[in-house]
């Protein structure tokens, strides 16, 4: 009884949750596709009259902002990468190294405890 109680109040749950979601999403902004229809003609009837250097013309100059966008994308990344890695390497150099043997490691202990002076 107390799971077939459980598994109602987690679907309830669920189903709630669900119902705020979908009633919290905007509808989405009208497009008036009359506009982008003679926009669409006006730039086709553009290109049209375009002759072949300036078509030549326009295309290199879409090719040069595509790959300034590129490669400014490209230095932010590694920028971003080598500073998480010195961070990473910093972090590593400040922990201990690890110690070859059982002896090793007891000796390093004996050692911690004389300089703290805590010997019990």
């Amino acid at each position: 009884m107390t799971k077939l109680l459980i598994a109602l109040i987690a679907g309830t749950f669920a189903l709630g949750s669900v119902a705020a979601l979908a009633q919290e999403k905007t509808p989405a902004a009208p497009v008036n596709e009359k506009e982008l229809k003679a926009e669409h003609e006006k730039a086709k009837a553009e290109k049209k009259k375009m002759t072949a250097e300036q078509k030549k013309a326009a295309r290199a100059k879409h090719e040069k902002e595509t790959s300034e966008t590129a490669s400014q994308g490209e230095t932010g990344n590694k920028m971003e990468q080598e500073k998480q890695e010195k961070a990473a390497a910093a972090a590593s150099k400040k922990q201990p190294k690890a110690l070859p043997s059982k002896e090793a490691h007891q000796k390093a202990l004996t050692e911690t405890e004389k300089k703290s002076g805590t010997g019990q």
